[in-house]
């Protein structure tokens, strides 16, 4: 197995699954990992004002979102945590924000997206891409678990609850 797979493989092992949804996604993930496959990944993440007990989405497309993009061949996924904030939020958010060492969730098909938690702040300076999104918002958290689903990432609400087991 290559330097990154083994980084990719040990990531994903070490997630705790929340339910039979996440420990299927994670026992896929490994599989393709063991038979050599490079899987497609994607780095999402999760703003929290912990304080305030908030999540930061943005807009893309109509439909509120976690920040995040594909992982590059090579790149550790949390560097790609950020690079993806400093494109998308602004150089000054990756200076201040404090991102997770490891995942808190992971999900996907084809794919796998792993779902980082960062620190933050809803004072905190943000510069989003405007020609990437739509808009940005801090969400009570509860106020997203009262979102339909249809209105955020299809997974946002495994997430949320995941989330708030854990702090």
């Amino acid at each position: 197995m290559n330097k990154t797979r083994t980084l990719i493989h040990d990531i994903v092992e070490r997630i705790d699954p929340f339910d039979g949804r996440e420990h299927d996604v994670i026992q896929r993930v490994l599989g393709w990992l063991d038979e050599g496959q490079e899987p497609r990944l994607v780095s999402k993440f999760i703003l929290v004002d912990h304080y305030r007990r908030s999540l930061l989405l943005v807009n893309k497309s109509g439909r509120w979102l976690p920040v995040g993009g594909p992982v590059e061949p090579f790149e550790d996924p949390r560097g790609a945590v950020l690079r993806e904030m400093a494109e998308e939020l602004g150089p000054r958010a990756a200076m201040v924000a404090s991102v997770a060492m490891m995942p808190l969730f992971i999900t996907g098909n084809a794919e796998a997206h792993l779902w980082y938690v960062v620190a933050g702040d809803e004072k905190m300076w943000l510069e989003t891409d405007r020609q990437e999104l739509d808009g940005h918002r801090w969400q009570p958290i509860q106020d997203v678990l009262d979102t339909n689903i249809s209105e955020l990432d299809p997974e946002m609400h495994r997430f949320t609850r995941k989330l708030l087991s854990r702090i």
